[in-house]
């Protein structure tokens, strides 16, 4: 089997303001570029289509054109979506059954009854089935019900509890000191796997958005992905065992966990100025015969704009971009020592989308005048205040600006007094 792994396109997110509208649409056109030329037997995306739950209306048309001209490709080429951290499960999952007619397969939430199953689509090559598996992002209370009628049905099975009825209530006596449910992420997610009895004889591919760790070891991860505090929202790989490849989305950076084969193929785009020096790309993978490693190859994107970060004086950035006009986004450190006039209005003459101006020189000087001032007795608040500024603006208070400050403090002191 051959397809492209993608995750994490978060179509609708801002960044420090912009709109990245255009800069999706540009790049899952380049993405549906190299689905037409390499026609993968199926295309996988893991998660967080959307960046918020209830995505604006550009956003769904940006995602429709998308899937719209994938669909229409001859002969078909299967999409399989699960929903991420940040999509709503039933608004992704609409339509889901008509979509399905144009091999669309939408997982939008997870097993919450008995009677339902992780949803499973099987594709067919010269060396037998392919199944895969989708399961959408996982919270431990999504299947808490769940998880507790199968405690119930397993001591009903093992003879561990007594069934008795109560004013219409079944209560469950356990005997053999059954464990309290966990009702953990690492927990829910492999209560869910083990239940499907993954038929390991045949290759099997998960899809999956969750925050995965090998043994302990954690993934790199950008200032744009959101983390639970305390790690409780981490799952073992101990549970992926039975799948051949895992197509993991949630964290924006493209890695591997454990082995090669549980792969997170990462964002389409960079979301934060932490991903400024990260190459994003569309992960292809060929499984071949049983037992067999996967291969993957990466197919390097190429955004409308970049995000990268300009240090240097004022000037030298001036100057040296003082031909052109820079659209893409960018974070400029300035590293003059002495005050500078309208730094930004300068720098916005010549690049479209910057997202941040500051300054090294600041810090540093707030640190020396801290360091100062654990050797100076000096107490008096407003003289406290004209030193600091004086060590930051590299100047004095004009008359105007020392009047104020007069002022400001000729009123503290008559509401203290």
């Amino acid at each position: 089997m051959h397809f492209f792994h993608l995750s994490d396109l978060h179509i609708g997110k801002q960044l420090y303001g912009y709109s990245l509208l255009e800069d999706q649409e540009w790049i899952l056109t380049e993405i549906y570029e190299l689905i037409r030329e390499k026609r993968p037997d199926g295309v996988l995306i893991a998660g967080d289509v959307y960046d918020k739950s209830v995505p604006a209306a550009e956003a769904v048309t940006v995602f429709d054109r998308f899937l719209t001209k994938v669909s229409q490709l001859e002969p078909k080429i299967p999409v399989l979506i699960i929903s991420g951290n940040h999509d709503s499960p039933e608004r992704l999952a609409f339509g889901a059954k008509i979509l399905s007619r144009q091999q669309i397969y939408v997982a939008g939430t997870c097993p919450q009854i008995p009677e339902d199953h992780l949803k499973k689509v099987t594709f067919q090559d010269e060396w037998g089935e392919t199944e895969v598996w989708m399961l959408p992002f996982v919270k431990p209370g999504y299947v808490r019900k769940l998880m507790e009628e199968s405690k119930k049905e397993t001591d009903r099975e093992d003879g561990a509890g007594e069934q008795r009825d109560r004013d219409g209530e079944t209560e469950i006596k356990v005997k053999n000191g059954w464990e309290e449910i966990r009702r953990d992420y690492n927990e829910a997610v492999k209560f869910l796997l083990e239940r499907e009895q993954v038929d390991t004889e045949k290759r099997n591919i998960l899809i999956s958005h969750q925050f995965y760790t090998a043994g302990g070891e954690t993934p790199k991860t950008s200032d744009s992905e959101t983390i639970s505090v305390g790690g409780l929202d981490q799952v073992d790989i101990s549970c992926l065992a039975p799948f051949s490849y895992v197509a993991l989305g949630h964290i924006h950076r493209p890695q591997s966990m454990g082995r090669e084969s549980i792969r997170y193929c990462g964002s389409m785009l960079k979301y934060s100025l932490s991903e400024w020096e990260q190459e994003k790309s569309v992960t292809e993978v060929i499984l071949e015969a049983p037992g067999q490693e996967p291969v993957i190859q990466l197919h390097p994107l190429h955004p409308l704009r970049e995000i990268c970060v300009i240090r240097g004086r004022l000037e030298e950035i001036l100057e040296a971009n003082k031909d052109s006009i820079c659209e893409d986004y960018v974070s400029i450190v300035l590293t003059d020592e002495e005050e500078l006039y309208q730094p930004k209005e300068q720098l916005e003459r010549i690049f479209t989308h910057i997202l941040e101006v500051r300054t090294e020189r600041n810090r540093k000087l707030v640190q020396e005048w801290e360091d100062g001032q654990a050797e100076d007795t000096q107490t008096d608040p407003k003289l406290v205040f004209e030193q600091f500024f004086s060590q930051i603006q590299g100047r004095k208070l004009q008359e105007e600006e020392a009047a104020v400050l007069e002022e400001v403090f000729a009123k503290i002191r008559e509401e203290e007094g």
